[in-house]
């Protein structure tokens, strides 16, 4: 492509995979795949049994034994693992490998309680590292990129993560970490790295903070970001690639099944995200019936990790829901982008709502940033929803009430509920460098 991006099309990095660039396990076979996930499956299965109690307790409550899954099929017979199991054995109770050969702990933040708490054998940071390359290389990353990482380091999974995984594929790394907005902004003036990993809602805030020093984000070195640890929708990737003039891409992952990495975009067809097969088994379920539902269907994510050490996990019902679907750029399946969580879901007055799709409203009416919260209240016995949503720059009390008027008519013709609508002033509510709180519930205060 020659001449200049155009604010509908960023910067091409070429369409077609570079199948020279895969790994080992991104050229297996149909069959070979399917053979090495099983052979890995009942690996799983067998030391989790062996070495987790609960799991033993909960394979036996169920009647079922590692010796039973002769096929991916049988699966379906083995207990879910939920993240109250995880928080009942805290804080080391699912490791099935003596602590002195764990290298490494994460957690969850725990905001909601006790956090769920993972270990990390030298293999599983080596295969945690791979995953990571494996989905950069996929979003466009090459060795010699500079990386910009502003996902939290410490205890969350996505600082150090995204670090390892792009060392272990040639990139240099500047582990810039979360928070102080306006130094980030600066060090990549400086630095001029290519790719930056983060949080897209903690994107647009670096994009606001690009156009409030005067600097157009179009300008900058940045040709690629990578963005995860929240849903987002394709308006916001619209948004980030028309003004900063990169390629927006996807990836996915979970502290309790690896962290980053688990699934990943291709640069060339951002159709959905490839779940690296080799390490993770999906299955999609029916969030009320548990019923494991047919490729296509809509429903809850549920992982059973295939080479972890420290901690397997079997049928881990993220809580997420998407659905799966054939593979594309590469021959691993695919999961649709989150569209929200089941604990995220919002029943208003007897109709589901999720974040997302006030996202998607917000996103497309002019003269609000990309910045919103949603409020809950009780009166009485009435629940009540108010959506604040922040106003950009030089916005007007007239455009102001236009705005909150077009997004309660929008919500109320595309979702079916009433709600109230307040445009607030720039930057003020609570911004996040991890993952964004979405919903304020003060139903029950």
């Amino acid at each position: 492509m020659s001449g200049a991006p155009t604010a509908a099309s960023p910067r091409r990095l070429g369409r077609a995979p570079e199948r020279a660039l895969l790994d080992a396990g991104e050229r297996l076979s149909p069959e070979e795949l399917a053979a090495l996930q099983l052979d890995r499956l009942r690996w799983t299965l067998r030391h989790a049994y062996t070495n987790v109690p609960h799991y033993r307790r909960a394979f036996d409550a169920a009647g079922v034994h590692p010796e039973d899954c002769r096929s991916p099929a049988d699966l379906a017979r083995f207990p879910f693992t939920t993240k109250a199991d995880l928080r009942d054995s805290y804080p080391f109770g699912m490791f099935a490998v003596p602590m002195a050969d764990v290298r490494r702990v994460h957690a969850s933040s725990g905001t909601t309680g006790r956090p769920t708490v993972v270990g990390y054998t030298e293999r599983d940071l080596s295969t945690w590292a791979d995953v990571v390359a494996r989905s950069l290389r996929a979003a466009g990353v090459r060795p010699g990129h500079k990386v910009h990482v502003a996902y939290g380091y410490g205890l969350f999974t996505g600082g150090l993560g995204a670090h390892y995984g792009a060392e272990r594929l040639g990139c240099t790394v500047i582990p810039a970490s979360g928070g102080m907005t306006a130094r980030q902004v600066q060090i990549i003036r400086d630095f001029e790295p290519e790719v930056v990993m983060v949080t897209p809602s903690y994107m647009l805030t670096l994009l606001d903070e690009f156009e409030r020093q005067g600097v157009d984000p179009r300008s900058t070195s940045l040709r690629i970001g990578v963005f995860g640890a929240e849903p987002w929708t394709e308006e916001m990737r619209r948004e980030i690639e028309e003004r900063m003039d990169l390629h927006a891409v996807d990836i996915y992952g979970l502290s309790e099944v690896m962290g980053p990495g688990v699934a990943s975009e291709c640069v060339e067809t951002k159709d959905g995200l490839h779940v690296w097969e080799d390490h993770f088994y999906p299955e999609v379920v029916d969030p009320v019936t548990d019923e494991v539902l047919p490729e296509g269907s809509s429903g809850e994510l549920v992982f059973t990790s295939l080479t972890k050490e420290a901690m397997p996990v079997v049928r881990y019902r993220t809580r997420d829901l998407t659905r799966l679907l054939p593979g594309t750029a590469r021959a691993f399946r695919r999961i649709e982008r989150v569209t929200g969580r089941c604990d995220d879901m919002v029943i208003l007055r007897g109709v589901n709502l999720f974040p997302t799709q006030i996202e998607e409203i917000v996103l497309r009416t002019p003269g609000v940033a990309p910045h919103f919260q949603l409020h809950l209240t009780r009166e009485g016995r009435m629940d009540r929803l108010t959506v604040r949503a922040e106003a950009r720059p030089g916005t007007g009390p007239e455009q102001r009430a236009a705005a909150a008027a077009a997004i309660a008519r929008q919500v109320k013709d595309g979702v079916g509920v009433t709600v109230e609508v307040a445009v607030v002033e720039p930057e003020s509510l609570e911004r996040s460098v991890g993952k964004i709180r979405r919903i304020v519930d003060d139903r029950g205060r």
